[in-house]
């Protein structure tokens, strides 16, 4: 039995041995999650590295928008997605939260814009219809500032023409917008060469504001002397020159537009800048109206204007060189003397030769050197019936060399321009004159002294015949030959008067008061009359309702 309590002996207790120090060793087994830490921090980094810039984007409403889904396009390439969409405090707008990609950086500058895009149709264009099935996105215009932004205001609409495309910009004023919208077509010699890319109300109230877009390189042909004008829908005229219609296009029809260009004489203009303001006129011949000098004159008549309005042309053989402005009514007190002053506005470039320096420069225009040796030449203004049947006048300036020696009275304000009396007025005194003669020749007494002279040749015949019949025996040969030739004279004399007598009495039945003639004449007068009406009514209906051109006219409702 052993001793269990017996103390060991040191002898028996081994030496303790030291071991070299082991190197640092790595298990199999953490080998995947050190690869798996490595790869998930270089996308990290990678991550890191691409991601752009966080940015926010103030729009009226989030129609459209979703948080995590929508994205960011910029010509159709996604640069970006919407990362949250809140209530502004105001409760006026909706903040889009937006992280952008790396290489979208270039683009985040003060003019770039954002808008929705989604299936729109405006005017004549339908757009977006991709996105019905891929929903929509925000679109991306970039911008061309250096200034660098990370805060924008969208905007509702898609703009009309994009910043990088050439071309240039102008503004123009006009008193109305008439049927003009955005991205209705600028035409140059009816060719659409850009558009209109906003339209805004003046501050004052009393007028637009029009910016338009037109691209390169027509915007060359747009001088510092060009000019703009309406060429919207249908333009119907009707003047002392007649009926007019004209347009630039069908689309301008629907759609508005405006057209412009540049007077021939100054085709040589320098080009206008960008932003440059031109004003906007209603039609073309308005726009012509105002491509050089503007002067007023007075012209005094002594006949009656009835016919002539406000608008009239001012026609030089054809070519119209100025326009009726005011017509008044002026009494002499001393002599008792009508007079109908009317003043017209005058353009006198359009009467100037072109002559040209060696600079190639217009020489300065002086009315008065141009018109005192023409108005000495019988220059002088009239009445012309412009149409017949509208019965409308105009002024006509002519030379006249049997006109009485006149001059310009450039003392009045004012000037007084010299004038004749019209052709038609000359014409209706004339013919005035004729029927007081005739009216006053005593066609009645007439008749019965040809009734009388007649009978007087009817005896005398009979005379004559009884004497042929008792001398026939015992007159010589040559007597009963004088006797047969003075009866034939007397037969000849007896059919003139025959004819006269019917004469006198048709002229008498002609100028009777209820003659055919004249009945005929005076009913002609009413249908002219009354076609006359009718065409004021219809240009009165189509002034207030063209769009009855395309449309027809609508029922009257009950």
């Amino acid at each position: 039995m052993t001793d269990t309590t017996q103390k060991p002996v040191l002898s028996d207790i081994p030496d303790a041995v030291s071991e070299p120090r082991r190197r640092f060793s790595v298990q199999l087994v953490w080998i995947i999650p050190i690869v798996a830490s490595l790869i998930g921090l270089s996308i990290a980094v990678k991550a890191f590295m691409d991601r752009g810039e966080t940015i926010t984007i103030t729009f009226k409403t989030g129609e459209g928008m979703e948080a995590g889904k929508t994205k960011l396009k910029y010509k159709d390439v996604q640069i970006g997605e919407v990362k949250g969409i809140a209530i502004a405090k105001d409760r006026s707008h909706v903040v889009v939260t937006a992280e952008m990609s790396k290489d979208a950086r270039g683009l985040l500058v003060k003019d770039t814009r954002f808008w929705v895009v989604r299936a729109r149709i405006s005017g004549g264009t339908v757009s977006g219809l991709g996105t019905l099935i891929g929903g929509s996105y925000i679109g991306v215009g970039a911008g061309t500032s250096d200034e660098n932004r990370d805060e924008f205001i969208g905007i509702e609409t898609p703009p009309v023409v994009s910043l990088d495309v050439p071309g240039r910009q102008f503004v123009l004023h006009s008193a109305d917008v008439g049927s003009l919208d955005t991205s209705s077509p600028i035409f140059y010699r009816r060719m659409p060469v850009g558009q209109v890319i906003a339209t805004d109300l003046d501050r004052d109230g009393k007028g637009v504001t029009i910016k338009v877009f037109i691209r390169a390189p027509f915007d060359q042909y747009v001088k510092t002397n060009s000019i703009f004008w309406h060429a919207s829908g249908v333009d119907l005229t009707l003047n002392a020159s007649g009926v007019k219609i004209n347009t630039e296009s069908m689309v301008s029809i629907l759609l508005g537009g405006i057209s412009f260009q540049t007077p021939q004489d100054r085709i040589d203009a320098p080009s206008a800048g960008s932003d440059s303001v031109f004003p906007l006129f209603s039609t073309r011949d308005e726009a012509l109206k105002h491509t050089g000098t503007v002067e007023t004159y007075l012209l005094v008549f002594k006949e009656s204007v009835r016919g002539l309005s406000t608008g009239a042309p001012v026609d030089l053989r054809g070519v119209t060189v100025g326009e009726v402005t005011k017509i008044d009514v002026a009494l002499n007190s001393s002599n008792s003397e009508i007079s109908i002053p009317v003043e017209i506005q005058f353009y006198p470039e359009l009467l100037r030769a072109q002559y040209r320096n060696k600079s190639q420069q217009v020489k300065p225009l002086d009315s008065r050197a141009l018109l005192d040796p023409l108005v000495a030449r019988g220059f002088r203004a009239e009445l012309k019936s412009g149409n017949l049947l509208t019965g409308q006048l105009y002024v006509a300036l002519d030379f006249f060399p049997k006109a009485p020696p006149s001059k310009i009275n450039w003392s009045t304000i004012p000037p007084t321009f010299p004038t004749v009396s019209g052709s038609m007025g000359q014409l209706q005194k004339k013919l005035m004159q004729i029927v007081q003669k005739i009216e006053k020749m005593p066609l009645e007494e007439l008749a019965g002294d040809a009734r009388k002279t007649i009978q007087t040749l009817d005896a005398t015949l009979k005379s004559a015949d009884k004497l042929l019949m008792n001398v026939d025996s015992t007159v010589v040969p040559e007597a009963r030959t004088v006797l047969l030739e003075a009866r034939q004279s007397l037969e000849d004399v007896r059919k003139t008067l025959g004819e006269a007598r019917k004469t006198l009495g048709g002229a008498n039945q002609v100028l009777a008061d209820d003659a055919p003639v004249q009945l005929d004449l005076r009913e002609t007068l009413r249908e002219v009359s009354r076609a006359a009406q009718s065409l004021r009514v219809l240009s009165d209906y189509l002034g207030q309702h063209p769009e009855s051109l395309i449309r027809g006219k609508r029922e009257d409702k009950q």
